[in-house]
């Protein structure tokens, strides 16, 4: 959110030339397809071969994969339609922030629960089956997006009692500073983030240590120890991925200290923060398992290389 509301800083405070807006709008384009094409054919994978779908951890990290595809398109709508328009219709801004913030919120709160499923599943292995079904996975996906809608809808709810009709059929420069700008949307933003964050990070630490508790508890079994190192290595990943979610919401403060103290260079300081913040988080995802995983490196290889086959598709569970 803060790192789209930068972007839109980048095209009205430092106005870039023709060329240096094209060459910045082509490497975020060609970025954006490189990314989103490793993720489709991690989509493509999960969906025709039955050992994914019937499998918890891999249903939460392709519902992952899905949300990091939503939220990249959306944040490059943004950039693109930015630098071509400058102002953009006040309810075209309001749907892309809205799929922008939704998918912010999903990423942590994913992570999470994709950290508590390895614990059972190295913790507590006899009831991993019990506790992690199919449709309990479908449940929790659900109620990922309900909290996420719990954050972002007051929003809309409070712009829509606060503003005339007639803003919606205005246009703006696409930034939450422009569009969320009454003091109780930003009250309620910092005070959502942090709980989230918090709740996140309590998670995440909790796991990483009851599965190194167990890494030691499991030295006499190589192949058990083998899986829980595996599973605390998953969720220093995810701890990674988390890391560089968090920094879209303290991004402005960085840059804006950046851009103070190395005001020359507050073009490149602006852009390369989102590449970083707003891309890189994105390009993680897939490295976690689809290409540390085995069983899913073993099928994805032939798609990204474009070796496509035809073969036996199978029936969903």
């Amino acid at each position: 959110m803060n790192v789209s509301s930068v972007n839109v800083t980048v095209v009205l405070e430092y106005r870039d030339s023709f060329t240096k807006a094209v060459i910045k709008n082509v490497i975020v384009v060609v970025l954006g397809i490189s990314i989103n094409y490793i993720n489709a054919a991690l989509i493509h994978t999960f969906h025709n071969h039955q050992i994914f779908y019937v499998n918890p951890r891999y249903i939460l990290f392709i519902h992952l994969v899905v949300n990091d595809m939503i939220q990249l398109t959306s944040s490059i709508s943004l950039f693109v339609l930015t630098y071509v328009f400058y102002r953009i219709n006040v309810s075209l801004c309001c749907l892309i922030m809205i799929f922008t913030v939704f998918t912010n919120l999903n990423t942590p709160l994913n992570l999470a629960v994709m950290a508590v499923e390895c614990y059972i599943a190295i913790c507590l292995p006899l009831r991993h089956a019990e506790l992690c079904t199919i449709r309990r996975t479908y449940i929790l996906i659900g109620l990922i997006w309900a909290m996420s809608a719990v954050s972002i809808l007051p929003d809309l709810f409070i712009l829509l009692a606060t503003e005339p009709v007639e803003l919606f059929y205005s246009t703006i420069y696409c930034m939450v500073e422009n569009l969320f700008s009454h003091p109780i949307h930003l009250k309620k933003k910092d005070v959502s983030f942090l709980v989230y964050l918090v709740v996140v990070w309590l998670t995440l630490l909790y796991t990483y240590i009851k599965v190194i508790l167990a890494a030691k508890t499991a030295k006499a079994s190589k192949s058990t120890k083998g899986d829980t190192n595996k599973a605390r290595n998953t969720i220093l990943l995810h701890g990674f991925q988390l890391l560089l979610c968090m920094l879209t919401y303290v991004a402005h403060l960085i840059i804006k200290a950046l851009v103070y103290n190395f005001p020359e260079n507050n073009q490149i300081i602006i852009f390369a923060s989102y590449i970083i913040v707003q891309m890189l988080p994105r390009l993680v995802s897939p490295i976690v398992y689809g290409l540390r995983d085995n069983t899913f490196r073993q099928h994805l290889k032939k798609y990204l290389l474009c070796s496509m086959r035809p073969s036996i598709k199978h029936g969903p569970h």
